[in-house]
């Protein structure tokens, strides 16, 4: 048996008293089911219910399309990480070829003897990146240099096929750990008549002028696009038959301090201190005088 009793007062809530089995009674609170009274006025509760019941619909989904979008950017963000690193940890693999003798057509004359020089192929990661010829000069445990060869192409317009002839060209420099291969800028470098003495990341060489009328002594550093020394060795120029590397001998270097010595053909021996980014001119006669 239920009972409900309130009062004519308006109210939220009303008191039912529950008779089971007609004997203990007990009270409860509860709303009603249709309606609600409150000092603002008279609403159906289950109108309520539902406008509570859609907004936490909407609040849920709101929250499950932003939770989604957080997710997605952290997995973005963890794959670009993951990529990333994959491509940090790569390991490159540098390594030469087997010593390849080829014919080296030095002279432009059609009397011209090629000589034979070796040369080896540059491998990069399995792949043949440049053929080279002469022994690596190591500047750092990372940083190398070697001197290129390629092949051109000498065949003219009426000839019916190419005709390839093996060339020397300049420096690359090689990086161990990006695997990357470039060419090394050296002002005033010639193929054909300059012959390149490495110390440390510096190379020195006889530079040969655009028009051939001068030779300089240069040297040269990896880390700057102009040289750190560049003078006037002669202006007797290089005769039309000079041979490969005539420009003249190979420069010498000595260490403590660092010091590099030029001697052209027919020319007096120049000594060039370097210090830094600095050249001084070295007098060879008070030097041994003072030393002795």
């Amino acid at each position: 048996m239920i009972e409900n009793r309130y009062s004519s007062s308006p109210d939220s809530t009303a008191i039912f008293c529950f008779s089971p089995d007609g004997g203990q009674l007990f009270g409860t609170v509860a709303p009603f089911e249709e309606l609600r009274y409150s000092h603002f006025g008279t609403s159906h509760f289950a109108d309520v219910i539902e406008n509570l019941a859609l907004r936490r619909g909407r609040c849920q989904s709101r929250l499950m399309r932003i939770a989604r979008t957080r997710v997605a950017c952290v997995l973005v963000g963890a794959l670009w990480l993951t990529v990333g690193a994959g491509a940090a940890t790569k390991v490159h693999v540098i390594a030469f070829g087997k010593w390849t003798s080829v014919q080296w057509f030095a002279g432009s004359g059609a009397e011209d003897k090629p000589l034979t020089i070796k040369i080896r192929a540059l491998v990069v990661d399995g792949r043949v990146r440049e053929y080279v010829l002469g022994a690596a000069h190591e500047v750092t445990d990372r940083l190398f240099v070697v001197r290129r060869v390629f092949r051109v192409n000498d065949s003219l317009p009426e000839d019916s096929g190419p005709r390839w002839q093996w060339q020397r060209g300049g420096w690359l420099l090689v990086d161990r750990v990006t695997g990357r291969v470039s060419p090394v800028n050296l002002p005033e470098f010639d193929a054909y008549y300059s012959a390149a003495s490495w110390y440390r990341d510096y190379v020195a060489y006889c530079g040969v002028a655009d028009d051939g009328k001068k030779t300089y002594a240069v040297v040269a550093q990896l880390s700057r696009r102009k040289p750190v020394l560049k003078t006037v060795l002669s202006s007797d120029g290089l005769p039309e038959d000079a041979a490969p590397d005539s420009a003249c001998p190979k420069p010498s270097w000595q260490r403590g301090p660092a010091r590099v010595s030029f001697e052209p053909t027919g020319g007096a021996r120049q000594t060039f201190a370097i210090r830094g980014h600095v050249v001084d001119l070295v007098n060879d006669a008070e030097e041994e005088e003072g030393t002795k």
